[in-house]
């Protein structure tokens, strides 16, 4: 059996270990959600990761609802992250965009208007606003002949991704955002073509995945899920009847990779934390036959034998990547882990806490 050390294909990207750097939002980024300079230092750093999954990138304005986020609707956004991705391969490094939507999650002091969702609804806590932290708004329910101009904005961030540089994408339907919203029964209480029934449910997820696709091929595309728990307020009450599924589409449908996001009952996750619903990555490896990524607080022992006895191909990364650059090295050799400054996550801050954690003699 392979380790996690050796090389893997995702699809058309050729990773040189199975160490993948998890989508970590960290608010470098101006107010006009183009990438600052320093954010090509910060990836640069990572580049020894088998494959760097982006922060969420928003597709849109609407999307896009975090103070101080990145996003790839624009030409100069465009120019921006190609300094990021120019700098991951000078290193050797892959790079893939994570194609953000945020839904019910985004704030009008942001986007400039109110927050869709695809049914009425307020997600519980707070968002980083450019005011500071702001408690959530109402979303208003998504209207039928608004969905194909959501669908084309996934596109065309997938395109101009491929025009910054990057190794491929990532469409992020997981921790409670647009797409997920729409795949889980908590939040989706439609009753058109895209609510009610699973096949509904999993329509918009469908058609962005096929629209990407048909953009920038499936060898580049993968897709993150969080098929259990409840995260950021969007919970599914029968999660196997909905995700395994999904994964079975997503399979037909070609995607080169699968990442999930899967919690426990001991999950200290940030945005959704410990739950009893169980784990679903053991039914959908047997529905989907390319890559699968496993996330959520791996210990570097529970990676090695994830990967070795087949229930993962990969292990993503998070947290662990924040003060850690070399992190490779760190779990390949055994080194101590160093521990972030959870004060410094979310900029914009500059290099504390983002740059200046050091790496291994």
């Amino acid at each position: 059996m392979p380790t996690l050390f050796d090389p893997i294909s995702f699809g058309a990207i050729k990773a040189a270990n199975r160490v993948v750097m998890a989508p970590l939002t960290r608010a470098r980024a101006g107010k006009d959600a183009v990438p600052t300079p320093i954010m090509a230092e910060y990836y640069g750093q990572r580049a020894s990761a088998g494959l760097i999954i982006s922060e969420a990138v928003g597709i849109s304005r609407q999307g896009l609802g975090w103070a101080y986020a990145t996003g790839i609707w624009n030409e100069e956004q465009v120019k921006g992250w190609k300094t990021v991705t120019d700098a991951v391969h000078e290193k050797g490094g892959r790079i893939v965009c994570q194609l953000w939507h945020m839904g019910r999650m985004a704030h009008s002091s942001t986007t400039g208007e109110q927050p869709v969702a695809p049914s009425p609804s307020t997600a519980p806590g707070h968002i980083h606003t450019y005011e500071g932290k702001a408690p959530y708004e109402e979303a208003r329910a998504l209207r039928l002949d608004e969905i194909p101009g959501i669908i084309e904005d996934y596109a065309r961030a997938a395109r101009n991704a491929m025009k910054a540089g990057f190794d491929g994408v990532q469409i992020h339907s997981a921790n409670g955002y647009l797409l997920d919203e729409f795949l889980r029964d908590g939040t989706n209480h439609r009753t058109d073509a895209y609510g009610g029934s699973v096949e509904n449910r999993l329509r918009l997820l469908r058609e962005v995945t096929e629209a990407v696709i048909k953009e920038v091929g499936a060898e580049h595309v993968g897709v993150r899920l969080s098929p259990n728990g409840e995260v950021q307020g969007t919970i599914d009450s029968n999660p196997e009847a909905v995700f395994i599924p999904a994964a079975k589409m997503l399979n037909d449908l070609g995607v080169a990779w699968l990442e999930l996001r899967e919690a426990n009952p001991s999950s200290t996750f940030t945005f959704g934390g410990a739950t009893e619903q169980p784990k679903l990555s053991p039914e959908i490896r047997k529905v989907f036959t390319r890559p699968l990524v496993l996330n959520q607080e791996y210990t570097r022992d529970e990676a090695l034998k994830a990967v070795a006895d087949g229930r993962a191909d990969a292990i993503s990364f998070g947290r662990a990547y924040i003060a850690n650059p070399d992190l490779v090295r760190r779990l390949k050799d055994d080194l101590p882990l160093q521990d972030d400054d959870m004060a410094t996550w979310y900029g914009p801050i500059g290099a504390k806490g983002y740059t200046d954690y050091p790496f291994a003699k």
